[in-house]
């Protein structure tokens, strides 16, 4: 969440205002799912806490060097979630593991939708990187 959130005022991206778009979306996807998972825990008892939060990298070059971190980000929340189903069914807790099956498919979607920006971008060049931009902006 914090990573979209923080890419579109990235002065990169402030020449791109289809890639930023696409970013706030995200985050505010993200932001569902946060709340998703805070509604959850509090709903079976437990108290939602957030911890600390990973500085988001500066330096990127080019939108697909941002795309690339964005697909390595979303590979690392999956890695995440598997672990939280793997405690879910450790401790046989078959709603838990029911409410986390939706975030295991969510982010199978997530993973395919960022590699395929990855893949555009490449295949787009420094002659088509606008083109790739406009689609995003559509989001």
């Amino acid at each position: 969440m914090r990573t979209y959130m923080h890419i579109p005022t990235k002065k990169l991206l402030t020449r791109f205002s289809g890639f930023a778009h696409w970013m706030k979306k995200q985050s505010q996807e993200e932001m569902g799912h946060a709340y998703a998972m805070a509604d959850y825990i509090i709903k079976r008892g437990g108290t939602a806490i957030v911890d600390k939060i990973d500085v988001v990298p500066n330096g990127w070059g080019t939108p697909l060097e941002v795309f690339e971190h964005v697909y390595k980000h979303e590979c690392h929340v999956s890695a995440l979630v598997d672990k939280l189903v793997d405690v879910a069914a450790a401790e046989k807790d078959k709603a838990t593991q029911d409410f986390l099956w939706g975030f295991v498919r969510e982010q199978v979607e997530e993973e395919a939708t960022a590699q395929g920006i990855v893949d555009k971008i490449k295949k787009a060049g420094d002659t088509g990187i606008f083109f790739v931009d406009s689609q995003l902006g559509q989001r």
